[in-house]
């Protein structure tokens, strides 16, 4: 998998070293490789697209006035991320509509665990089915649907293709907790997703029907 797209090191490097000495007009530069990442990251605590931009807008406004403290213990973008991923959660906290409900198929022991439903059709889900309109709208609400700690880590591993270091740091957890977490989430999108069209995943059904709202 692709890590974030980086400007190279050096020239990141001179660019944070310029705002800070007051060239402040060379910021949207410097985040304009990030742009996307930081809103995915907003949205997958926010889940609502307005609401994550307003956040990932917000998040670039406090880099920006905060950018003096960046000491470059870790890399900007994922520094960047955390900013982010700090200011949705601020606004959740702060309007509690943002509550999310988890996936309520399936079920946890009490450790938390997650295990599957036992679906006697484990296939794997073919690429073409994945290019449908109405799989796409499946996914969106089934990702919808999962608690933040396991949006938060789907999001950064599976669409915005951090590595599993780069994830671990912006969440501020252990690698091992990112892989526990990747884990579970794409069991519950699976399970959220398994009974597909028409009961399964067939390819080129002349009669199949859209996905069961969850």
């Amino acid at each position: 998998m692709r890590a974030i797209a980086t400007i190279p090191n050096q020239r990141e490097a001179d660019l944070i070293s310029r705002i800070k000495a007051g060239e402040r007009d060379l910021f949207y530069e410097l985040i304009q490789p990030y742009q996307r990442t930081v809103y995915a990251a907003a949205f997958s605590v926010l889940g609502n697209a307005s609401d994550a931009e307003d956040a990932a807008q917000e998040a670039f406004l406090k880099a920006l006035t905060h950018l003096g403290q960046f000491r470059a213990e870790a890399k900007f973008s994922t520094w960047l991320v955390q900013i982010a991923l700090n200011e949705a959660r601020l606004r959740i906290r702060k309007d509690r509509k943002g509550l999310y409900s988890s996936i309520d198929e399936g079920a946890q022991d009490d450790d938390g665990e997650y295990f599957p439903i036992d679906y006697a059709d484990w296939r794997e889900i073919p690429s073409e089915t994945l290019q449908r309109k109405e799989l796409k709208e499946a996914l969106q609400r089934a990702l919808a649907t999962l608690k933040p700690i396991y949006r938060e880590v789907l999001v950064l591993r599976d669409i915005e293709h951090l590595s599993i270091t780069e994830t671990a740091a912006a969440l501020n957890i252990t690698e091992a907790s990112v892989k526990t977490r990747l884990l579970r989430a794409r069991l519950m999108m699976r399970d959220s997703l398994a009974p597909g069209f028409d009961g399964s995943w067939s390819v080129g059904s002349p009669t199949y029907k859209k996905v069961r709202p969850f």
